[in-house]
Formats: C-alpha cells, structure tokens, sequence
C-alpha cells in the first residue's frame, strides 16, 4: 500500500516580531509532524525573530520584503502578486494565514493560487471600539471580503468567536477556538532564574518590582503603565516598574515617564527574550490593553506563578479568573489597575495565593496541544479537498 503523501502547509505572516502571534506561528512551523506535515513560512526580513525563522530545519522560510504591516497600496500590490507567484510554486495543500495585513493579502492570494484550503488565525480583530467609526467600518468591510476566501478560523479566544460572527465575518461553525498556547516548562522551571534579572536591573532582593511586557504600540497603551506606576508609589514608594518591549510609543513613554519623575522608578529594558526569567523577578504582572486577542503574557505570568492586573477586553478574561488569579481592571482607568496592585503588594499571601491558582489553570494554554490541534485542523480540511469523508 503507498505511502500516504504528506500534507503540504504554507503559513504567511506579516511580521516576524516578539508577539504571541509570532512565535506561536514560528513554534507551529518548529514543530508540525514532519512525517504528515511539510510546513513552509512566508514572511517580512525585518524583525527580531527573523534568524530564528532563517534557522528551522526541515522548513522552506521565504522573506518577503515587500511584506509590510504599514497600508502602503503599492506595496501591498507588489506583495500581493508575489504571493501569488510563490503560492503556485509550492503549490501548498492549505495556506494558513496570521494577523490582520497578512490574513487579507495572504488569503486572496491563496484564492488567486488556487490552493485547496484556505485557514485564518483571527490573534484579535483589527477593528474595535476606539476606532473611528469609518475605519471599523472600512476594517469589518475589509474582513468580511477576505472571509469569502476563507474554508475556517481559529480563534485565539472565545470572545473573538462572538466578534466575528457579530460582525458578520463568519458563521460560528466555520470557526473554532484553539487557544494561544506557550511552552509551559520553561516557565515551570523558572524558579529563581528572576534574581538574575533583578540583579541586572539594580533591583534589590526584596523590593517590589511591578512589570508590564508589550510591544509599546496604541494597542498595548503603554503610557498607561507609566500611569499606574506614579500612582502606585504614593503607596509603595519603595517599589520599582519594568517595562519590557519597544515600538512606535516608546518616545511617549520616555516623555511620560520624564514628566512624572520615574526615571530611576521605572525601567525600560526593550525587547528581552527570557521572558520566564522575567516573571519570576516580578511581584505582579499588569496589561493595559485597549484590546486584545489573548495576550500571551497572561498564560506566562501565571505559569510562572505570578498574579496579574488586566484591562477586561476581549479574550483577556477568559486567562485571568478575577479574584482567583488576579483582577480585572476597566480599560482607560489606570488608577483602579494601581489600586489592584497596591493592594497585592500589601498582601504578600494574596499574591502567592492568586500565583498557585494560576499555576492550576494554565494547562489549557500549553503550546504543544495547540500544535496538535492545529494539524487534526489540516487533516480534515486536507481531507475535504481530497473528497476524503470525515472519520
């Protein structure tokens, strides 16, 4: 009997930057059974996960400059049509798209390739209520145009499952919830790998130290950390702020944090990549996200045992269990996420408490189950274009 031929998969992604997007697709490529599967990456030159990509074993990266996350229509065009040409070239089984600007190229590319099956990973939806009215309108109209090329979703949470349907991008059973996962040992191993990290930032052992990890883009409202952090010290005034990433807001955080006198306070570290390390040299991990698909940050937080203070949007109150492991706070108010956090650093049982009880809910977010469920995806939708019946 033949051997059954492998399923070919070629993911597109906009950007290969440290976002949970990002790597979780970067992880997905990494490790797809190589005795079913023969992934391929097709993605932006620019971005600190870029050599990462370069380095896959047993996986076609194709770096695609004209690939950029700005709406540049000539650009765009340019991308567009050279997604098209790569696309017959390889000639995949499913093309599996990521993210708003890759997911509308990449998807009506994949129709124009005529590839059989067509996935799109909804990481959040790029409209939302602090748009302009015109813009959510272009961006749903947007959507809902790249829908029609679309076999299935997934969604990173359920929250994103109601919006899309709401919005009229999808029917609910043409999507399905598969959670951003993480590798969950790292995090478990963690224990004590933070005193490094402290000891490299000039935080003393014993000091409460209150971090934030987030590309400093509008979505993320990084300035409001800085926010939370003047606030917070009125109480704790011996307490240090670690903002980890970097983007297109970090000038007004330099200006917020000048302007309120946090300069030896607060501590903008950039892009790290021991981000385990990082939560265990914490006390509390705070978000302020305007919106969200499912943050990463929050299953790392809790893996790691630490509780976390969050904006309630979107897919985050499906990770943070408020009053169990950790608080929900309302978006735009960061003085009611500095009381939340006040009161934890008053509280060292709380903290631990809420931590233990992250620790117990975190399995569902475990990176390598979200791999598997990714490829029972691309068997079935492999299947139905073959005109293979379901098992």
């Amino acid at each position: 009997m033949p051997a059954q031929r492998r399923i070919r998969v070629t993911h597109i992604l906009t950007r290969p930057e440290l976002g949970g997007a990002q790597a979780n697709t970067l992880y997905t490529v990494q490790h797809l059974d190589r005795s079913r599967f023969v992934p391929s990456l097709i993605t932006s030159p620019d971005g600190p996960l870029a050599e990462e990509m370069r380095a896959v074993a047993d996986a076609q990266v194709i770096f695609l400059p004209e690939m950029v996350r700005e709406i540049r229509p000539l650009a765009d065009g340019r991308a567009a049509c050279a997604l098209v040409r790569l696309l017959r070239c390889i000639q995949p089984d499913i093309v599996h798209t990521h993210s708003s600007k890759a997911g509308i190229l990449g998807r009506w590319a994949a129709r124009r390739a005529r590839v059989p099956a067509v996935i799109h990973t909804v990481h959040g939806f790029p409209f939302h209520d602090h748009q302009a009215a015109p813009v959510r309108r272009l961006y749903v109209a947007l959507e809902r145009a790249a829908a029609r090329r679309t076999d299935r979703f997934i969604c990173v949470a359920r929250s994103d499952l109601d919006k899309g349907e709401a919005a009229g991008v999808f029917r609910r059973e043409q999507a399905v919830v598969i959670r951003s996962g993480i590798p969950l040992d790292p995090c478990r191993r963690a224990g004590g790998s933070g005193m490094a990290v402290r000891r490299e930032l000039g935080v003393p052992d014993g000091v409460p130290l209150v971090g934030m990890v987030a590309c400093l883009k509008p979505q993320k409202d990084p300035v409001a950390f800085v926010s939370v952090a003047a606030q917070v010290l009125r109480e704790h005034p011996h307490a240090r702020f670690l903002l980890v990433g970097d983007g297109e807001l970090r000038g007004a955080v330099e200006a917020a944090r000048r302007d309120a006198g946090l300069e030896e306070r607060l501590i903008l570290a950039g892009w790290r990549r021991d981000i385990p390390a990082v939560m265990d040299a914490l006390d509390v991990l705070v978000l302020t996200s305007l919106h969200e698909g499912l943050p990463r940050v929050v299953p790392e937080a809790m893996a790691c045992g630490r509780p976390v203070v969050a904006t309630a949007v979107d897919g985050t109150p499906e990770a943070v269990a408020d009053g169990e492991t950790g608080y929900l706070v309302p978006v735009g108010e960061p003085a009611a996420a500095a009381a939340r956090v006040s009161h934890l650093l008053a509280s060292p049982e709380r903290r631990h408490a809420m931590g233990e009880a992250g620790r117990r809910r975190v399995e569902e977010f475990d990176i390598d189950a979200m791999v598997r469920r990714q490829e029972e995806l691309y068997v079935e939708l492999a299947g139905r274009a073959a005109g293979v019946p379901a098992a």
